[in-house]
């Protein structure tokens, strides 16, 4: 007889009123040696989140606090050469946030407690780059105490982002040192704030000053979450939460909790990704295909970031572009709606509050998933219950009711099953199709035209098990219109102005499609390799304070512009390099046009626009618009 060698705890449940045993495997199971592929879906059909993982689902709406060092420097990465003293919010009010995103119906807030910039907003004992050296409060001050105590009075659920990448730490590159002084950090924050329920790390690395690759502990920096807050949920580098793979907010329409895909933290995980062709961004992380390639399947659900506003910190030219209530609804629809828990960043201003624009913007968004989903139509929509597949349940409705939002969800304590549903209406006499769906899991949204139906019945049509149907719901949500702000970029005047050198162009999209003020247009250089760069005479002579670049919005982003250099002349035959980072940060991940603000203003009838790399290293690259900010004496 073949032994089944599983990995993780396995439960053995009586399903009610059923003889049959079924075996569950909490978190992971590892398939065994020639297992069938029949057997492979069994298995992962009954792969349970942990606790943890499931109190964390039922959250659906998780708040970020991007606030640092940044607010006050205008910059989205700082370098790390920040002076601390320019942290100084006067008006800190951790509660108004708190109160704000209640508001909004979030349920917990993840603070930034150290970005790249590597400045602290605790006073910690492993740098000095911290608010202890601050202006603030005489450097006495703590905003992780004041947004932990804002959260125990208000009952918020509190947690910490904290950035491995550390731009300020001279130890980072030497990755033993650098390890160890992260450790501490990490100790310090969870064992000195009270409870922490999610701890959340991005994957950021470069080189530190020694030139050298930090290799991060993933699997010690896990045992210190696991030793001081077993509770809390480690997201994106851990091994408990999933980052969706964009930070626009956009869910997967098929979403698996269940996937092939594997932390870092697990053995040979980057030889197994990227065997089955797996990473954050893929669109496919858990098809019947990628589970019978695979040795191993985990719960490791997603969780969708976006900002309410273009950028993640605090930028005052950006109080304007703040996301429509429509947007943030169809947001919330593609995450929460997805079987995702929707992480939405609510930066602080240089005051330390919330802006009035995002306090409103929050309120609006709160009322309007209340009210949507207060009153279900259904009749018995609320009854748990176990379908074969091929089987349906038809529910009454409240006679007259207008509907066009079908809610669905599995019990993912007993697993993810769902593969494919139908929803039907019975209008006119006749059962027509109001909407259909693959992954159901937590929750699935589904819109349709709106209509008053008598009956509405929801069919299992395709699934890898029996599915345990936890609720179902029928609503009537008001129609928005949906505006993408982040798509907007700073206009210019350009007339006038001419291309005087590039160093190569596609015919279909020449170097002029950079200055036309139309983003739908770009200049694309060729695949040769070397220096890409753009020369424009602008006519006559202006200062300038900044400029603007936007990026493509198509194939995947290919040709974005990373790191750069940027000139200015008034002749056209001495030029300067303009004072500023180098480089759009966060470009790849969050590819919106970007604002980039000299340190000096500068006269100048033309400039240059240097590449230095792409985000990929490709060897071309692509410019919706290029543009630059005019200073005013």
């Amino acid at each position: 007889m073949k032994k089944f060698f599983i990995s993780g705890v396995v439960l053995f449940l009586f399903l009610g009123g059923c003889k049959e045993k079924e075996t569950y495997h909490v978190k992971e199971v590892t398939f065994p040696e020639g297992a069938t592929p029949e057997q492979k879906i069994d298995m992962a059909a009954h792969v349970v989140p942990t606790e943890g993982q499931y109190r964390w689902q039922q959250l659906e709406l998780t708040a970020f606090l991007h606030f640092g060092i940044n607010t006050f420097t205008e910059r989205e990465w700082g370098d790390g050469t920040e002076d601390p003293v320019w942290f100084n919010p006067v008006d800190l009010d951790c509660e108004q946030w708190v109160r704000a995103l209640q508001a909004g119906g979030f349920k917990m807030v993840i603070l930034t407690a150290k970005h790249h910039d590597g400045f602290c907003l605790w006073p910690t004992k492993t740098t000095k780059h911290s608010v202890a050296s601050s202006g603030w409060k005489d450097g006495k001050g703590d905003v992780v105490r004041e947004l932990r105590e804002a959260c125990d009075k208000y009952g918020m659920k509190f947690g910490v982002y904290l950035s491995p990448w550390d731009r300020n730490a001279s130890c980072y590159g030497d990755s033993p040192a650098y390890n160890r002084m992260f450790m501490e950090q990490l100790r310090e924050l969870l064992g000195n704030y009270g409870r922490v329920d999610e701890v959340w790390f991005d994957g950021a690395n470069a080189e530190g000053p020694n030139g050298k690759l930090q290799i991060y502990d993933w699997k010690a920096f896990n045992a210190v979450i696991d030793s001081l807050q077993p509770q809390a949920v480690k997201a994106i580098m851990g091994n408990d939460i999933r980052w969706v793979g964009n930070e626009r907010g956009l869910g997967r329409e098929t979403e698996w909790s269940v996937t092939p895909y594997a932390a870092d933290s697990y053995e040979n995980a980057q030889e197994e990704n990227e065997r089955l062709g797996l990473k954050p961004t893929a669109k496919d992380l858990g098809s019947r295909e990628k589970v019978v390639e695979a040795n191993r399947v985990f719960w490791y659900p997603s969780e969708v970031d976006v900002s309410i506003r273009p950028g993640w910190f605090y930028h005052a030219e950006q109080d304007a572009r703040v996301k429509s209530l429509a947007h943030l609804v169809d947001i919330y629809f593609q995450s929460v709606g997805y079987n995702s828990v929707l992480l939405l960043n609510v930066p602080p201003d240089k005051r330390g509050l919330l802006s009035e624009s995002d306090v409103t913007r929050l309120k609006e968004f709160g009322d309007y998933i209340s009210a949507t989903f207060a009153d279900n139509r259904l009749q018995g929509g609320e009854v748990e219950r176990k379908l074969k597949v091929g089987e349906m349940v038809e529910y009454a409705l409240k006679p007259g009711e207008v509907v066009n939002v079908f809610m669905v969800g599995e019990d993912i304590r007993k697993g993810q099953r769902v593969e494919e549903f139908v929803v039907e209406g019975w209008l006119d006499g006749d059962w027509k199709e109001l909407a259909r769906g693959t992954t159901v899991g937590y929750k699935r949204l589904v819109r349709f035209e709106e209509c008053s139906p008598e009956k509405i019945r929801f069919i299992y049509k395709r699934g890898r098990a029996g599915m345990n149907l936890s609720y179902a719901g029928a609503y009537r949500a008001e129609r928005l219109d949906v505006q993408r702000e982040e798509n907007t970029v700073i206009r210019n005047e350009k007339k006038g102005w001419k291309v005087l050198g590039v160093d190569s162009e596609i015919p279909a999209h020449p170097a002029v499609a950079a200055i036309d003020c139309n983003p739908a247009t770009y200049w694309q250089s060729d695949s040769s390799d070397g220096l890409h760069y753009l020369e424009v005479d602008m006519g006559k002579e202006y200062k300038l304070s900044g400029f603007t670049y936007q990026p493509v919005a198509e194939n995947d982003f290919a040709g974005t512009v990373y790191l750069y250099r940027f000139y200015v002349s008034r002749d056209g035959k001495k030029w300067s390099l303009c004072e500023g980072n180098g480089e759009f940060s966060n470009i790849k991940n969050n590819p919106i046009s970007q604002t980039i603000r000299f340190k000096n203003n500068y006269p100048a009838r033309y400039f240059r626009f240097e590449v230095v790399r792409e985000i990929e290293h490709r060897p071309f690259v692509t410019v919706g618009e290029i543009g630059v900010l005019y200073a005013f004496d």
